[in-house]
């Protein structure tokens, strides 16, 4: 009676051979693999981190130096003026410089000075070639862009020279005094983007019980605040540039609103690993390929074509537009940007249950029970 108590409640049976440790049970007392400890410590992600860093550091010099490095002329908009006079002079001219710039000037034709300035003022065009007097002129655009001004400028005297043509450059439309290298439109953009993404980034962080809703209303708060702060910083307080203030301050808002917006689509579709395509896409791709830094027609094909289609490409154009050609201002960079926004806040709204933090729901209080 004994015996079969003790067999009943699991204790030894000396009659019973212990499985071995090759038996079926050897999976669950077995010591897990150095791997599978590995994989579930903290070293993994660590590990993942050490390789993205490395590589990301990589990545963000060689975007950089590919795109400022070495800029050189591919296709630049030309405004020419035809004449009765002198078309042979302005054609060795114009032979010259796509020798000598190892490129091609897109020649545009305008039948007045008039209408070629015009052009210019649209940013059309870069230049505007003609002849008077038998001398070439050739006005560029500083303010259009300061590295194609600077690049056309620097080669028109020497082929002048080599073709044995009389050369006139000028400057249509100058920089402002406190810019001029025309750098601090990219760098108040530059601002704008990082501080953008940033500033969700420590919403999650630091704020995570703010529901969907309420984090989009401190991300508009932060970038109405952030904008006004750069705008007044540049302007006011440096005196760099003379800004159109309301117009520039809108746009610089819209453009941290719209970084923010871009890091918390990819928040609620990548998780913690959010930052990686939010950097990629704002700061190693955007960013090179916006225009600010060195004109479109000196960047690299691909970089020239589809920087005006992102978020920093896109506000460096309208902040330039609004600063130097304000009468002049077009709604693409505008639609860009909202475009981002909109593409952002729907897959933010519509994916919001992935999103981490938020509050839990309150519980409905239960009514109290009444006896008899």
């Amino acid at each position: 009676m004994a015996d079969d108590t003790a067999d009943r409640s699991g204790g030894p049976d000396p009659g019973r051979r212990p499985r071995s440790a090759g038996g079926a049970g050897a999976g669950a007392g077995a010591a897990p693999s150095v791997w599978e400890r590995f994989r579930h410590s903290v070293y993994l992600p660590a590990a993942v981190i050490v390789l993205i860093i490395s590589a990301g550091a990589g990545l963000f010099a060689g975007s950089y130096t590919y795109a400022f490095a070495n800029p050189t002329p591919r296709q630049i908009p030309t405004a020419v003026i035809p004449s009765d006079r002198g078309d042979v002079s302005r054609m060795e001219f114009i032979g010259g410089m796509e020798r000598a710039l190892n490129a091609s000037l897109r020649l545009h034709e305008y039948p007045s000075f008039g209408a070629a300035r015009w052009a210019v003022e649209e940013q059309k065009v870069f230049a505007v070639l003609r002849v008077h007097d038998h001398v070439v002129e050739l006005d560029v655009s500083a303010a259009a862009g300061a590295s194609v001004a600077e690049v056309l400028t620097s080669a028109a005297d020497k082929v002048g020279r080599a073709v044995d043509v009389p050369v006139r450059v000028r400057d249509l439309k100058p920089l402002q005094e406190g810019d001029p290298r025309g750098l601090a439109i990219f760098y108040v953009t530059l601002a704008a983007v990082i501080i953008g993404f940033l500033g969700a980034i420590q919403l999650s962080v630091n704020a995570a019980g703010l529901g969907p809703a309420e984090r989009v209303g401190f991300m508009i708060a932060y970038s109405l605040l952030g904008g006004f702060a750069i705008a007044a910083v540049v302007d006011w307080g440096l005196g760099t540039l003379d800004l159109p203030f309301l117009e520039s301050w809108s746009i610089l808002a819209l453009t941290m609103f719209t970084s923010g917006l871009v890091f918390s689509m990819f928040n609620v579709l990548f998780g913690r690993w959010a930052l990686i395509p939010t950097w990629g896409l704002m700061v190693l791709l955007g960013n090179p390929s916006s225009g600010g830094a060195v004109s479109w027609p000196l960047l690299p094909s691909l970089l020239g074509r589809i920087g005006r289609w992102l978020p920093p490409g896109a506000s460096v154009n309208a902040q330039h537009t609004a600063v130097y050609f304000g009468e002049h201002q077009h709604a693409f960079p505008f639609l860009v940007l909202a475009g981002w926004c909109v593409l952002s806040a729907a897959v933010f709204w519509g994916w919001r249950h992935r999103h981490p933090g938020g509050r839990p729901p309150r519980a409905t209080p239960e009514r109290p029970s009444h006896t008899e």
